[in-house]
């Protein structure tokens, strides 16, 4: 019989799948690689009703380890009831509030007790309630007049999963986003209301690591001190290498470690970006992979991007570009505005550099990795990374 994990508005079902790289949405634990650590510290943290910050660079996983954390709750027999949003499209509170809603409508059926008491509970703000054209969903839609009413909604919404009779795991992604948002007091509002929960853990993600440990680690902020903190690095080489070969070798094939080690080294570990090369090779259909078949794989990739990475060039200035191309040539830049890479790169000025770096990282096609032992600067996505160094 097939296992059914419900997980907000996705339904996922896990069945033997055909190429076992899944490099979207999440498959179940069986395709799911490690993360064993960063896995038993969020589910003790849920256990304790500690809140968590989760951060990592864009595609490594972070969204897959919370679906994977469910599976664990399920497992272990906890009764939490998980509810995820992800508010990277949202620009104020009220569609922040609407992300909620939805999610707490999908999670809550409107023909259940519960649903009734959320749909009783909204009703009282005057909502329009739609559907979704395609699966049918109730969406939740509010006019609100002036920005309290924002407010005492998102108080309201919060409130509702503190009177449930199960404990609530809000997972809410790409947290930073508040940031951007016009109303002003947005971390102090939440700060506010979730201090006082008891039913509730929260687990804030987010791919901008100088904002959000600025949001939980400056003293001057609302949130600071409230959470631990839970990062996601590169999974560790060897144990990658044993996940893609198992992976190969349980379905009949075989893959030598040259090609094993081309393809962690070309896609550095990064998980979106070796689950979507090995999925590519897997796909092949080769009974046995080598180098050749690797190197066809990652051409094939860059082939199919081009497109997308042509359409930066018109985003960006000369000058931006061509510092752009100057990082992914180094791959990891720990001076970037020192005269060895100036000189290198034919870039006019430190200065110069310094603006690049900093639009680029604005405009998130740059980050900055801090570690105990360096600091350095890449570019976010690996395959633009290699195709700009082999076009340019």
């Amino acid at each position: 019989m097939e296992n059914i994990y419900y997980f907000c508005k996705e339904i996922i079902i896990c069945i033997s799948m055909e190429n076992p790289f899944v490099f979207q949405g999440y498959a179940g634990p069986d395709y799911f690689c490690d993360r064993q650590k960063e896995l038993q510290a969020l589910l003790q943290c849920v256990r304790n009703n500690v809140n968590v910050t989760l951060v990592a660079q864009r595609r490594m996983g972070k969204t897959g380890l919370i679906q994977r954390l469910v599976d664990e709750i399920a497992a272990s027999g906890l009764e939490i009831t998980p509810i995820y949003v992800d508010i990277f499209a949202t620009r104020n509170v009220a569609e922040m509030n609407k992300v909620i809603a939805d999610a707490i409508l999908s999670m809550y059926p409107e023909d259940t007790s519960l649903g009734k008491r959320f749909l009783k509970f909204i009703k009282g703000l005057r909502p329009v309630i739609g559907f979704d054209s395609l699966s049918g969903t109730p969406q939740f839609y509010v006019n609100y007049q002036n920005d309290s009413e924002k407010v005492s909604t998102l108080e309201g919404l919060l409130a509702f999963l503190e009177q449930q009779p199960e404990h609530v795991l809000l997972a809410i992604d790409e947290f930073q986003q508040i940031r951007e948002y016009p109303e002003q007091n947005v971390e102090a509002i939440m700060r506010t209301v979730l201090q006082h929960t008891r039913n509730i853990t929260c687990i804030f993600c987010g791919s901008r690591k100088h904002l959000m440990v600025d949001i939980f680690s400056n003293p001057k902020r609302p949130f600071y001190a409230s959470t631990q903190f839970v990062g996601l690095d590169r999974i560790e080489r060897g144990v990658y290498g044993d996940f893609i070969k198992t992976q190969f070798e349980t379905r009949g094939r075989s893959i030598d470690d040259d090609a094993l080690n081309m393809i962690l080294d070309w896609t550095r570990r990064h998980t979106y970006f070796t689950q979507r090369l090995c999925n590519m090779v897997y796909a092949m259909d080769k009974e046995h992979i080598a180098a050749d078949e690797v190197k066809q794989g990652c051409v094939n990739i860059l082939e199919i991007n081009e497109p997308y990475f042509l359409q930066y060039r018109s985003l960006l200035t000369d000058s931006q570009w061509a510092f752009m191309v100057a990082l992914a040539k180094e791959e990891e830049v720990e001076q970037p505005y020192s005269s060895n890479f100036i000189r290198k790169h034919d870039i006019a000025s430190a200065a110069v550099a310094r603006r690049n770096l900093q639009t680029l990282m604005e405009k998130d096609l740059v980050y900055c990795e801090t570690t105990k032992e360096r600091k350095y600067y890449s570019l976010q996505d690996v395959f633009f990374m290699r195709w700009l160094a082999r076009e340019y």
